[in-house]
């Protein structure tokens, strides 16, 4: 597959080959690995709360027994005792839902599910949600205002772009995107209904995602930043494919961690490093075990002998 790599007009600076979009497109484990990087706040009631209380058990279930409620016209739930005549009992009911001070029914259970997703699964669903993003029949189904994109994806631009002060790059990035610059831009609005009093004021669209290199870097507002180092398949088809563009070094630098170069192989080198550093504590540690037990054998032999003469 060939690229085109724009310059700052929008131009065709240069043309590489890359492999990179080519992966199948699958949808259900795009969605299964989104599901699985939300991060959930896990919260809830305290343990055993309105449940602390001297009231289950209290009560006999046995007819005609004293400290009983049957035949008594009450209803058979936990009940606790305030005061007592005789065997007539001042209750109240406590512990259920329905009773005064009681425990919540249904309360959150301060737990939280993970899923586990393996590493070569992750790393095939995030190069199948970069095939994802560069389909643009897919990107026009996630925006409501755009109907069809004339533009070839993906869009891959030049670092002399990102070498752009901040009003000079957005004037190249509406030169780039063209009709999709309003989508791409990030809009800040005032949200509708209650929300407004609970810390979540104001709503901002999604925008751009421009995905750089690991020792790239670009502060713009409007648009977001991600690094390759970075980037999890949520930052690209999270509720649909999103309009994500790409800088020259980032597109080389997903290629060799598609082929295995790069992280892969420091982690590996590390991994390797750390196994060797343990074989040889281990050896030194079996060495001077050996020689603890010939010293101890040798001790051994030689209090024997004292023994023999002495005798």
């Amino acid at each position: 597959m060939k690229l085109q790599i724009l310059d700052k007009e929008g131009k065709k600076a240069k043309e590489m080959e890359t492999g990179l979009f080519s992966d199948v497109v699958r949808l259900d484990m795009i969605r299964k690995v989104v599901e699985a990087e939300k991060i959930w706040q896990p919260y809830g009631s305290k343990f055993r709360a309105g449940m602390d209380i001297s009231a289950s058990g209290n009560i006999s279930k046995r007819r005609h027994v004293w400290k009983s409620d049957r035949g008594k016209g009450l209803s058979r739930v936990p009940r606790k005792v305030f005061s007592r005549r005789g065997t007539q009992f001042n209750w109240e009911a406590a512990i259920i839902p329905a009773a005064r001070g009681g425990r919540r029914a249904h309360p959150p259970k301060n737990v939280v599910s993970l899923k586990k997703i393996n590493q070569k699964e992750l790393k095939k669903v995030l190069f199948s949600a970069l095939s994802y993003v560069s389909d643009k029949d897919e990107v026009a189904k996630k925006y409501n205002s755009i109907d069809k994109i004339s533009k070839e994806f993906p869009l891959v631009v030049s670092h002399d772009v990102l070498k752009l002060k901040s009003k000079e790059f957005l004037e190249s990035l509406g030169k780039i995107l063209g009709d999709l610059v309003e989508v791409g831009i990030q809009k800040s609005s005032v949200r509708a209904g209650i929300g407004k009093m609970r810390g979540r004021r104001h709503k901002v669209s999604s925008g751009l995602l421009l995905v750089v290199g690991s020792d790239e870097d670009k502060k713009v507002n409007g648009v977001e930043v991600v690094n390759t180092k970075d980037l999890i398949v949520s930052d690209l088809a999270s509720n649909g494919a999103r309009l994500v563009m790409f800088s020259e070094k980032a597109v080389r630098e997903l290629e060799d961690y598609k082929e295995g170069k790069g992280s892969d192989e420091k982690g590996k080198k590390e991994k390797d490093k750390k196994s060797e550093s343990v074989r040889k504590v281990k050896s030194a540690k079996m060495k001077s075990k050996n020689v603890k037990k010939k010293a101890n054998k040798i001790k051994g032999k030689e209090s024997k002998s004292r023994e023999d003469k002495d005798e």
